[in-house]
Order: C-alpha cells, then sequence, then structure tokens
C-alpha cells in the first residue's frame, strides 16, 4: 500500500530583511512530506525558518530593538578597549588578583559578546562566510582568552587590542543616534575612524611583540615598552619621522613595521589630506556673502559644474575689464571639485563661491539675494531626464520668489511645455527683468527658420549668440567669414530729433548717415500703455522720444551715434565717427521734412503725407490683448480659405486624427510633395519629448499666406510621433511616414529629392560618451547626403539651379538634398565637414569655420548657453530673438497661449488683419531686387548672404 502523504498548509517561504527590503526565502523545496518524517521535518523547519528570520530581523539595523543592541555592543567594546589600556601599565602575563575589579566588568562583557555572537551566529544564512568576517575574527580572539585568563587567574593581554576595529563602526552609530546628517559629516567620522581604528590596533601588536619578544629564542629580546609608546611609535612611523627614541628590537616587531610603513604611505596619505579639505572646505564655503554698499553682483545656481561655469564665465565676463562691474555668487549644492576650485581662482576677482542650496531659505539669506542684481539659473541640457531638471529648477524659482519677490530671475529651461509654470507664480514680473530661456523652443525655432529661408540660422546665430571658442582662420573665405561675425544685435535709445519720423526714413538716414543698420524699435502706442517691439514696421509707424532701437552693429560705442546725433550741430558732419555728444541744449521737437512715402496695401496703394499720423496699431494691439485675456465665442474667419487660431498668429485647423495623416511607401505617386519640408525624427516610445509643436508653429505663422505654406512631412517611429500628435493635430499639413532617415526607401517614399529643405533633428540619445550623442544624427546626414538627385530635376525652391552640384561617374551631374543637420556636440563636425561642398578637407576644423556651418547646413544648440548673460545685460535682446525664431510670439504671450484659447479659431477680423501685417524674413533673389545693377562677383564680395526683412510696408536689405 502506498504511504500516505500530506501538502505543506501553510509556510513554503521564509522572510528576512536586508537594509530597508524585505525578501523571501524558499524553506524546503520539497512540499510534499511522508506522514512518517511530516513532524521531525515540521520541527527543522520551523526552527531554521521562523527562529531564524526572526533573529536576523531582530538584530537588524532598521529596527529599533537592533538599534539598541548595535550601539550597546559598540559601547562595551570601547569600555572593553578602555579596560585592556589600564592593563596595558601591567606586564603582558601577570597573575590577577581578586582585588581587581577590572577582570569581573571585562568578564561580564565578554558574556554579552559571546551571547550577541550567538545571535549573529544563527541569523547567518552562510555560516562558513560567517567565521570570516571581521567582526567574527575580533570576537574569536578576545572573548577565549578572557574567560581562559579569568579560570587560571592569569591576566594575559593577548589579542584584546582588537576590539579597537569596533571603531569602525562609529559612522554607523553616529548615523543611528542622528549625530551626522551630511555627506561631509559621514565622511569624516568615517575618516577619523579608519585612521584611530588602525593606531591603536597596530600599537597594540608592537605593545604584544615587544614585552614577549620573538618566540623562537623564548623572549630574549624582549623590552618593556608601554602601550603610550607603542602608539607613538606607530604615529611616528606614520608620519615617516623616525626620532629613534622608541625603536623596535624584536624581528616581529621590525617585520611588522616595515609592512606598517607601507600601507600607511598608501591609507594616510590618502586619507589625511581628504580630511583636512572636508574640515577646511566646510568653513571656507559656509560663510556668508558679505554685501558691500556700491558693490553690484549676481547669483547663479542650478547645474554647476566645470562645463557649464565655463561656458557661463566666458560669455558674462566677454566685456572689457573695465566695464565689468558685477561679482558672481555661485550657490552650489555640492562642494566645488579640484577642477572647479581652479576656475574659481583664476577668476578670483569677480567670482565667489558659497555651498548651499536655492531651495533653503537659510542658503538664499547668506547669498543676500535679496539684494542682488538678479539670481541666474543654469539647466542642464545633457541631462537624463528633461522634466526632472526642469521641475527642480521651477521650485528654485519659486523658493527665491516666495524668499525675495522683488528679485529679479533668468531661467533657463529644457522644454516649453513647462515655461507655463512660471508666469503663475504670483510675484513674476516681466517687466522688472523676469526671464525665460527655452532651449527646445529656440533651438527648433532656428531650424525651422533655416528651413524657409536656408542659411538663416547661422545669420540668426552669429547675430545673436556669442561664441565661446576662439578659432584661428586658414582660408580666405574663412578670414572675411570671421569678420562678419563681429556684427552683434545692440540697442540704443534714439535721439529726439528721430520723433515724428517714420520707420523707414529713420532706418534710412541711420545707414546713410550713421552707418548704421537700425531694423525694429520698441513702440509705445499713444492710445494705451502697451509697449510692445515692432520689426521693420511700416510708415504710418512715427517715431516717439526715447524710442529703444535695435541695431546690427559692431559694437556699443558706433550705435552711441544715433542717441548723440544732433540736426543742427551734426548735419553738416559727414564721418560718422565724429558725431558725438554736443552742446546744443536747444532740443525742440524737431524733425525732418520728409517726402511722401508709398505704402504697398493688398488693394490699392495709399499715400500718406509726412504730417499724417495714421496708426492702425494700437487698436489692434488692444484687440489682441483683449482677444487672449476674455473668452470669445468660436468665429470661423476665412480668406483665400485661411484659418487662423484667437490669436492670429498661427494657421489652425480642426483637430485631424492621427490616422488620417500616415502615409504609406506605396502612396508616394498620391501625394506627390514638392517644396516640402522633410523632419527625420529619432525616438521611440519610451524617448523624452523634443516639442516639435516649436518647430511647426514657425512654419505655420499668420504673416504667410495658406499658398506659402510648405507641407511638412515626418519620417521617425510612429510610437514616438503619435505622443506628439495631441500637440500638432490643430496644424494644417502636416504628415507622418512611419520609418527610418536610415533606409534610403522611406526618404524616397516622401519624395525627398523633390524637397525644399531636409532637417535632421538631433535623437533624444541617453549615451554616457559626448562623441557618440550624435550618431544617428552623423548616420542619417551620410545617408542623405549620398543620395544622388538629377540636375534636371531642379525644386520650386530652386528654379535657378543654384543648388550645390558635384560630377558623378561619367558625364552626368548630380545635385544635393538640402540638409539642416543638428548637433549636440559641436566637435562632432569632422564627421559631416566633406559634404560641405568646398574642395580639400582640413582636419580640426571647429563649427565656427567648417563649411557646413558657414553654409547653414548645421547648427547645434550649444551655443544659446551664452544668452543667459545675454539677457541678463539686454533683455531686449532676447525678445527680438524669441520673436525671429517663434513666428512672433512674444515672452508676454506665453501665459495666454498656456491655455486652450490657443485651440480656438480667431474671433476678431480685425486682429487678423493686423496679426497678418508680421513682417518675415527671406531670400533675394540677386536678379529681383535693388542689387540687379551690382556685379555678381563684388557682391559674393561684399555680401556673403542677403536677407530681406520685409512686411506690409517697405522693406529694406540686411546684411
Amino acid at each position: 500500500m502506498a504511504q500516505s502523504t500530506f501538502s505543506w498548509p501553510q509556510r513554503t517561504t521564509g522572510l528576512f530583511k536586508r537594509g530597508a527590503t524585505i525578501y523571501r526565502r524558499p524553506v524546503s523545496p520539497n512540499l510534499i512530506l511522508s506522514k512518517s518524517t511530516g513532524k521531525r521535518n515540521l520541527r527543522s523547519l520551523y526552527l531554521h525558518g521562523v527562529f531564524r528570520d526572526r533573529i536576523e530581523m531582530l538584530l537588524s539595523a532598521q529596527t529599533f530593538v537592533g538599534q539598541v543592541l548595535v550601539i550597546l555592543v559598540f559601547v562595551l567594546s570601547i569600555g572593553s578597549l578602555i579596560i585592556y589600556f589600564i592593563n596595558s601599565a601591567d606586564p603582558v602575563g601577570s597573575c590577577s588578583s581578586y582585588e581587581d575589579k577590572t577582570i569581573p566588568i571585562d568578564l561580564t562583557f565578554n558574556a554579552f559578546f559571546t551571547f550577541y555572537f550567538g545571535l549573529r551566529f544563527l541569523a547567518a544564512d552562510d555560516k562558513i562566510r560567517f567565521w570570516l568576517e571581521m567582526n567574527s575574527i575580533v570576537d574569536i580572539f578576545t572573548i577565549p582568552p578572557t574567560f581562559i585568563s579569568y579560570y587560571l587567574k592569569s591576566n594575559w593581554l593577548g589579542l584584546r587590542f582588537l576590539r579597537a576595529l569596533r571603531l569602525l563602526e562609529l559612522p554607523q552609530i553616529l548615523q543611528i543616534l542622528r549625530a551626522t546628517r551630511t555627506s561631509n559629516s559621514v565622511k569624516i567620522s568615517k575618516l577619523i575612524s579608519i585612521i584611530l581604528s588602525t593606531w591603536f590596533t597596530a600599537a597594540g601588536f608592537i605593545h604584544l611583540v615587544e614585552n614577549s619578544g620573538d618566540p623562537w629564542i623564548k623572549g630574549r629580546n624582549s623590552q618593556t615598552v608601554t602601550y603610550f609608546e607603542s602608539i607613538y611609535l606607530v604615529m611616528a612611523t606614520t608620519s615617516t619621522v623616525g626620532f629613534g627614541d622608541v625603536v623596535a628590537k624584536t624581528s616581529l616587531g621590525r617585520t611588522f613595521i616595515m609592512f606598517f610603513t607601507l600601507g600607511s604611505l598608501v591609507l594616510f596619505a590618502n586619507y589625511v589630506p581628504e580630511m583636512v579639505e572636508l574640515l577646511v572646505n566646510k568653513r571656507k564655503y559656509t560663510s556668508s556673502y558679505e554685501v558691500l554698499k556700491g558693490k553690484k553682483f549676481i547669483v547663479v545656481c542650478g547645474n554647476i559644474t566645470v562645463d557649464s561655469v565655463t561656458a557661463f564665465l566666458r560669455n558674462f565676463l566677454r566685456r572689457k575689464s573695465g566695464e565689468i562691474n558685477t561679482e558672481i555668487v555661485f550657490l552650489g549644492e555640492v562642494p566645488p571639485s579640484l577642477e572647479l576650485e581652479t576656475i574659481f581662482k583664476c577668476y578670483m576677482a569677480y567670482t565667489t563661491f558659497i555651498s548651499g542650496s536655492a531651495l533653503k531659505w537659510e542658503d538664499l539669506r547668506r547669498v543676500a539675494v535679496e539684494s542682488a542684481e538678479a539670481c541666474l539659473i543654469i539647466a542642464n541640457p545633457l541631462c537624463s531626464d528633461s522634466h526632472a531638471e526642469d521641475t527642480s529648477n521651477i521650485m528654485r524659482v519659486l523658493s527665491i520668489k516666495n524668499y525675495s519677490p522683488t528679485t529679479r530671475v533668468i531661467i533657463q529651461i529644457l522644454q516649453s511645455h513647462n515655461k507655463v509654470f512660471l508666469p503663475k507664480i504670483p510675484s513674476w514680473n516681466w517687466d522688472t527683468g523676469d526671464n525665460i530661456i527655452c532651449f527646445a523652443e529656440l533651438k527648433l525655432g532656428f531650424i525651422a527658420q533655416g528651413c524657409l529661408v536656408p542659411g538663416l540660422c547661422t545669420f540668426l546665430t552669429c547675430l545673436f549668440v556669442e561664441q565661446n571658442t576662439k578659432v584661428c582662420p586658414k582660408r580666405p573665405w574663412q578670414k572675411i567669414f570671421l569678420s562678419s561675425l563681429k556684427n552683434k544685435i545692440l540697442t540704443q535709445r534714439l535721439s529726439d530729433d528721430f520723433a515724428g519720423m517714420s520707420f523707414p526714413e529713420v532706418s534710412r538716414f541711420c545707414f546713410v548717415k550713421l552707418h548704421l543698420m537700425l531694423i525694429a524699435i520698441e513702440h509705445e502706442f499713444s492710445l494705451s500703455s502697451y509697449c510692445g517691439l515692432l520689426l521693420n514696421p511700416p510708415a504710418q509707424v512715427r517715431l516717439h522720444k526715447n524710442t529703444l532701437g535695435f541695431f546690427i552693429a559692431e559694437s556699443a560705442k558706433d550705435v552711441k551715434r544715433a542717441f548723440f546725433y544732433c540736426a543742427t550741430c551734426h548735419s553738416d558732419v559727414y564721418s560718422p565717427e565724429l558725431i558725438g555728444k554736443c552742446c546744443c541744449k536747444s532740443k525742440n521737437n524737431r524733425h525732418f521734412p520728409g517726402s511722401r512715402v508709398m505704402v504697398k496695401t493688398t488693394t490699392a496703394p495709399k499715400v500718406f503725407s509726412e504730417p499724417e499720423l495714421f496708426d492702425p496699431f494700437p487698436s489692434s494691439h488692444l484687440k489682441r490683448i483683449s482677444a487672449l485675456s476674455s473668452t470669445t465665442r468660436t468665429f470661423l474667419y476665412e480668406d483665400s480659405t485661411d484659418s487662423l487660431d484667437s490669436t492670429g498668429m498661427f494657421h489652425w485647423c480642426r483637430a485631424t486624427r492621427l490616422d488620417k495623416v500616415i502615409l504609406k511607401r506605396t502612396d508616394k505617386a498620391k501625394h506627390e510633395f514638392r517644396n516640402h519640408i522633410v523632419v527625420c525624427i529619432f525616438g521611440d516610445a519610451h524617448s523624452t519629448l523634443m516639442g516639435l509643436r516649436n518647430f511647426v508653429m514657425p512654419l505655420r505663422a499668420s504673416n504667410y499666406t495658406r499658398r506659402e505654406l510648405k507641407d511638412i512631412v515626418f519620417v521617425g517611429s510612429l510610437d514616438y510621433l503619435q505622443r506628439e500628435w495631441r500637440f500638432l493635430r490643430n496644424f494644417p499639413q502636416i504628415y507622418i511616414l512611419p520609418g527610418s532617415a536610415l533606409y534610403a526607401g522611406d526618404l524616397y517614399a516622401v519624395n525627398i529629392e523633390e524637397c525644399a529643405m531636409c532637417a535632421v533633428l538631433s535623437s533624444p540619445s541617453k549615451s554616457p560618451c559626448q562623441t557618440l550623442v550624435d550618431t544617428e544624427t552623423i548616420m542619417a546626414t551620410l545617408n542623405i547626403g549620398s543620395l544622388r538627385i538629377s540636375c534636371s530635376a531642379s525644386t520650386p525652391s530652386d528654379p535657378e539651379g543654384i543648388s550645390q552640384s558635384f560630377s558623378g561617374p561619367g558625364s552626368s551631374k548630380y545635385r544635393r538634398v538640402p540638409i539642416l543637420t543638428e548637433l549636440k556636440n559641436p566637435s562632432n563636425i569632422h564627421f559631416i565637414e566633406q559634404l560641405g561642398g568646398m574642395e580639400g578637407h582640413f582636419p580640426g576644423t571647429s563649427l565656427h569655420l567648417s563649411t557646413s556651418f558657414s553654409t547653414g547646413a548645421v547648427f547645434s544648440g550649444s551655443f544659446l548657453d551664452s544668452l543667459l548673460a545675454t539677457a541678463f545685460y539686454n533683455y531686449h535682446v532676447l525678445e527680438l530673438l524669441q520673436m525671429l525664431v517663434t513666428g512672433g510670439i512674444s515672452s508676454q504671450m506665453e501665459y495666454h497661449l498656456g491655455k486652450d484659447k490657443f485651440q480656438r479659431l480667431s474671433s476678431s477680423f480685425s486682429t487678423i488683419l493686423s496679426e497678418r501685417k508680421r513682417c518675415k524674413l527671406g531670400l533675394l533673389s540677386l536678379h529681383q531686387s535693388v542689387l540687379l545693377n551690382i556685379e555678381v562677383s563684388l557682391l559674393l564680395m561684399e555680401l556673403p548672404a542677403a536677407f530681406c526683412v520685409s512686411g506690409k510696408g517697405p522693406g529694406y536689405l540686411g546684411p
């Protein structure tokens, strides 16, 4: 008959805890036990399972009982060590006396150690490994000699000095008692415990062997050495300074000194300087910044690293040494590294570092943020989690504004959708200079404008962004290009003599008379207090007194001419360098008698004479603000099938389903894309969103008519693009092809040979190697650049066939696909520089002097770091840049666009008409402009790139 069996009813696993985690341990693989042996196995299983787990949980440092036991063992070990110090005054081996009270006390301590040793043994998972642990070795060599000495009535010190190794648990004890709360204090306590335990243990061994002598000669070479003298010898040996008054005479002692000297050189050479550095830096970087009356300073916090600090200092301190009167106080959450300390020492006259966090009011008080000119927050564009980086920086802004509401804050933001939280802070104030630098918005805006106007991203980069590195031109064209980089966007108040003149008149006068290029003004409208930035406004806009002008010039000294100009004193001055401050005090409301100006309109031309001050903009801006700040009814305005959003700023359409815009490779003949924009995306379902809405918005600005809009085709992973689609579904003429730019078949499916521009956006790579962050982008660029397109198939954007062409193997010629590539790491330019079209190859060429960058084929967002200093010195320049690259959105509109009103149609006919009069950038054909009569060769030497800023009013030629 078969033996009866029973299933295990309850317990099949055991629980044990390590740190803060509870694990399950399999107890027995045999879940079916025989009836005869079931009770015995049950008892064994219970003892090895439940009892052991409970003991381990009891001894854990996470429980209260475990913490008490750990602290008690440590205190008793120190007590036993003190008893050893007392007994070391006697010989190593001596007869004990009942009058010695230290013997029973030490015996009691070791009895508790024996009990604790047994508990640890029962709770140990690996019994063999348990015997090799340091605490087990200490107990094995210290507990038995105590009981044997008590039994034999002979006090032998033996290896009782090993109790000093228990000092290594000092950091854990201090953490349990909450005595150490910072990483520095924990590190200091650890270093101190290592040094003390090493000294006491080594001194105990020297004391033992020197007093006992070498055993093979029966101790005849022993000497009487006290424990204090042993510590003295060990410390002298550690410092490598031997005075010779106390020396080791035994062979064991000398051998130990030899190895201890080598070990101490390595051990203490690392630990002692680190401990001294921690103690010194704690006092050095935890002090408060002393505010001096009349001394200006700013506070910089956030991502304080070697790279970010170096880039910031280069941009902030680019001015002449005599013009820099602002000190920089860096507030870092961790002490600076040695390399970062070296940087601070190099800029000692301008920088101060204080350890602390902007999230703590106490640290904000130490840096006196309420007295600072501004607080600048640096973001980490290479972080793995952009959302977490933005969130932490927004919390810093909130902490600063709560502590000091009037402090000016300039913050770098990585993702554009996080910008809407900042204007919601009650004390946020655009008028006082609070500003946001959004990397995604500006970077994608640059690339979008480069798709509309080839080379424009390079043009704007050179005007607005400071270059961080010094470059050495080697070829003639590089010298000319480098010389053009001196031109920057500068602002200056205009002379009151220009009041009443139209913008085209003032612009022409500044160019001819002052040798300055005026491109925009800040205009205050007469019917409201609204003050807005106008780029190349029409002749209807008349300048007021104290108008702020935006110039393209080489230095601030040059633009001063527009402020100093006096019609009375400088009318006969023909050299712009001679125009300076005059002594004329009769400043009346004079203006030049202007001629009649022809203004083109959409219907019939109208002539405005000089005295007629017709200004349609104030009412339109009032209606624009009203449309943004109040809830309006849905209204569809259509002019040539144009539908705009409620602000009148962008083309709009009703939400389109994703499946309606997904293309198939077999649909190439169905769509027949021409003069379109192909965008290559790299990402997956788990990648961080880059915010493609910032790329589409400039391409859907309302100052372009519906016919001027170019189709946008995204090529990339459908899993990624469907996450972006909810931000793109209200923009017209957008299509998606699931695929990859690394596959030529997908590129031909979107008719890339007929595209106006192909943009390759950098992938959200998390590669730790900076050289490999652009791997997919570079491979896609090489793949697209290798495509052969016959020159006979010219695109509508290139009707004259002026794009770069090359000869293939044979007599036929081919042209390249126009491409714009984004690089995260500028040093990777050498991988694609061969596609620049120039003859020859120049290894080591920097991005600024590469043919790809100079021709507008490459853009790198690393330049945007310099905008932080630009925003501090002149936030108007940043506002102009934002208007140029984003399609006309100013920073004040960000809060309103964060609402759902952006998804509505326009409700005001007049708002649409006014907003569509915004200027737009474009390329001028050399055969259809004022440059027609100039020789092409001379023109290319003087004006490498001719851009036109045009609106409804008369445009003018930019550099």
